[in-house]
């Protein structure tokens, strides 16, 4: 299936969502210390990311977890943008966090738990900051739209939308990756729309099939997590890739991108 489509194309930084190009985003979870973001987002930009991802304020469902670094983690995200000339994507739990972040992110994520949070998709509609809008984990593909309506009705219409898996009765993966949602979703929104599957299934070894599938599906890109050392990932390390696994299935992209009519 080639790719036609009157989606509308989104910048984050150099990066496009959107038309012919095929945007990747990587990084760990949780920005941890200078160096386990620096090591992973030099690694990526030598691979092919196009935006760096990696969480300062987590939400976390066990309050005995680690939180995030919160603002200490400014700076590092400072020297990582610096060092690499990649964009900065960083998720927003509050409508506090959006002036913390301003200066120091080119693009906020609204994550599955603050889908349905009204108040901070308006602020964020207010920013003009492109916003990448998860799909709530128990949310219908009309509410993710009208989630998105919130942040466009305020004044910004730089939105990304992305599939990150919903909660079903399996258990042998985190979640259950809507593909076919998905696919719905960039046909009835103008909105360009990509894959978290680092999320969707919880398993190393399944990300890159569904990598590819969202490539040949049409999709507009991914998010994946990748920490240097998976095992010591202070968050969800057990669902992140190593940078040689990010590389690797950058590499099989190629030819499923070329059959559908895209570039990376």
């Amino acid at each position: 299936m080639r790719v036609e489509s009157d989606t509308r194309i989104v910048g984050i930084g150099g990066a496009r969502f959107g038309g012919q190009r095929f945007a990747l985003i990587a990084g760990p979870c949780a920005v941890e210390s200078r160096e386990q973001l620096l090591s992973v987002a030099r690694r990526l930009r030598e691979d092919g990311a196009h935006v760096l991802r990696g969480g300062v304020f987590k939400m976390r469902t066990d309050p005995k977890t680690f939180q995030g670094l919160g603002t200490e983690a400014l700076e590092l995200i400072d020297d990582a943008r610096e060092a690499t000339g990649l964009p900065f994507l960083v998720e927003v739990a509050s409508p506090d966090h959006i002036g913390l972040l301003m200066d120091h992110v080119d693009a906020f994520q609204v994550g599955s738990r603050n889908m349905h949070n009204s108040y901070l998709l308006k602020e964020l509609g207010a920013t003009r900051k492109p916003v990448l809008l998860k799909r709530g984990f128990a949310a219908t593909l009309r509410e993710w739209l009208l989630a998105a309506e919130y942040v466009s009705g305020a004044g910004n219409e730089s939105i990304v939308l992305c599939e990150r898996g919903i909660r079903t009765f399996g258990t042998e993966t985190r979640n259950t990756l809507d593909l076919a949602g998905a696919v719905w979703a960039r046909q009835h929104s103008s909105f360009p729309v990509i894959v978290d599957p680092s999320h969707a299934t919880g398993r190393p070894e399944l990300i890159g099939p569904m990598c590819l599938a969202s490539a040949a599906a049409g999709l507009d890109g991914l998010m994946v997590e990748v920490h240097p050392s998976p095992t010591g990932g202070r968050v969800d390390g057990f669902q992140a890739l190593t940078p040689e696994g990010f590389r690797a299935i950058v590499r099989e992209l190629g030819p499923v991108l070329a059959a559908v009519g895209r570039a990376p």
